[in-house]
């Protein structure tokens, strides 16, 4: 199973990258969240990869983060009805933050506006996934129990949404929101206060 992989990127294209990696080119699907966040042509790149092999095809899917692609991991494992293309549109259309977000606050209505989600897909996902889904994180063994970290995951987890409505009322689509708290976060850290997240994204 390739797990990741390391290499040079001689191919890029919105929803596909080829990377070279001792001496093998390969080709790797990527959400619109990952692709854009990659550098360019020539340059070096790591993807967190997720292999599916089937009797007539074999695909890998990567991701800029661990984290993005056990949340992958889990929708495409766990959720009946949702494959690896239909977990990549939902990828591409929000980040995994707004997606858990959405899961936790049940929110199927921004679910179902992602292409090819109706509204049985959406509220399946949040009865399959809520669960599984603790403070913004997929749970796991270094999280399940441990109060400290699921405080502070839930602390960042309420800014985040917050940041996110505040630019909503003021008239931002909800993807523009999304990209611009995400870019805030990143660039002030998971810390900051609500009031700067939104400065931030307002003037990045």
């Amino acid at each position: 199973m390739i797990a990741s992989l390391k290499g040079i990127i001689v191919e890029s294209h919105l929803l596909q990258v080829v990377l070279e990696a001792g001496g093998v080119g390969y080709e790797v699907q990527v959400p619109i969240t990952t692709s854009e966040k990659l550098p360019t042509i020539g340059k070096e790149a790591k993807l967190f990869t997720y292999a599916v092999y089937r009797e007539d095809s074999q695909a890998l899917y990567g991701f800029i983060s661990r984290e993005d692609k056990e949340f992958f991991k889990l929708l495409v494992e766990k959720v009946s009805g949702v494959g690896p293309k239909m977990a990549l549109t939902l990828f591409s259309k929000l980040s995994v933050s707004m997606l858990q977000s959405a899961i936790l606050n049940g929110d199927a209505k921004l679910l179902a506006q992602c292409p090819g989600i109706g509204k049985k897909t959406a509220e399946r996902l949040i009865i399959e996934l809520k669960d599984k889904v603790k403070s913004g994180i997929p749970s796991s063994p270094s999280t399940v129990g441990n109060s400290d970290s699921i405080a502070e995951s839930s602390g960042e987890s309420t800014q985040f949404q917050d940041a996110i409505s505040a630019l909503m009322a003021l008239g931002y689509k909800v993807t523009e929101a999304d990209k611009a708290v995400n870019r805030a976060i990143e660039q002030l850290g998971p810390s900051a206060s609500v009031e700067k997240i939104i400065k931030t994204a307002l003037n990045p």
